[in-house]
C-alpha cells in the first residue's frame, strides 16, 4: 500500500519526537506493518539534513541540476505514491517540476539497464551484432581451410606411400 509523504513524516515525528512511542505500538494504533514502520524511520535518520541560516520558510528551493542522484532517487520514492494535489505540494514546496520528475524516473530506468522498448537498436548494439556475423562468417573459413589441409595431408599421405610402394617393386 502507498503512503503519502506527509503520513509518513507523521509517523516518523511520533516514532522520534518528544514522548515518542515504538513502531510496535504505532503499529497497533495505526495499523501500519511494524517492519514498514521501522524501515521508515531508519531511512529518516539515514538522511543528513543540511545545517542552513535561513528559517526553513525563508530557504530557496534547490535548482534542479544541484539535485545529487540520492536526493532525485529520494523524490521520486517520496512522489511515487502521490496524487495530484499532494504531488503538487511536494513539486512546489521543493522548487521542482513534473516534468523533471519525469525525466529523473527516465534516467533511473536507463541506470537500471530497462531501456524504453522503441524496438530500435541502440549503435552500441548495431556494431556488436556486425562483429558477431564476421566472427561466424571468419569461423566457417577457418573450419574449411582446416579441413582441406587435413583432405590435402591424407591424399598426400595416400599417394606418397604407393609412390613408394611401386619404386620398391620396379627396383626388386
Amino acid at each position: 500500500m502507498a503512503y503519502s509523504a506527509a503520513f509518513r513524516a507523521s509517523m516518523i515525528k511520533k516514532m522520534t519526537g518528544r514522548g515518542a512511542v515504538t513502531a510496535t505500538a504505532l503499529s497497533n494504533e495505526t495499523g501500519v506493518s511494524q517492519a514498514t514502520l521501522s524501515r521508515w524511520k531508519r531511512e529518516a535518520s539515514s538522511v543528513l539534513e543540511v545545517p542552513n541560516d535561513k528559517p526553513t520558510e525563508q530557504r530557496e528551493p534547490k535548482r534542479a541540476q544541484d539535485w545529487t542522484p540520492e536526493e532525485k532517487f529520494r523524490a521520486l520514492m517520496d512522489t511515487s505514491g502521490l496524487d495530484g494535489a499532494e504531488l503538487g505540494e511536494y513539486l512546489r514546496r521543493h522548487g521542482l517540476h513534473s516534468d523533471q520528475l519525469s525525466a529523473w524516473r527516465a534516467e533511473a530506468m536507463g541506470a537500471l539497464g530497462t531501456p524504453a522498448k522503441t524496438g530500435k537498436r541502440t549503435p552500441e548494439q548495431r556494431e556488436i551484432r556486425r562483429l558477431e556475423r564476421e566472427v561466424r562468417r571468419k569461423d566457417k573459413a577457418l573450419a574449411e581451410t582446416t579441413a582441406l589441409l587435413v583432405l590435402k595431408k591424407k591424399f598426400d599421405a595416400l599417394f606418397t606411400d604407393e609412390e613408394n610402394d611401386t619404386t620398391q617393386e620396379s627396383d626388386g
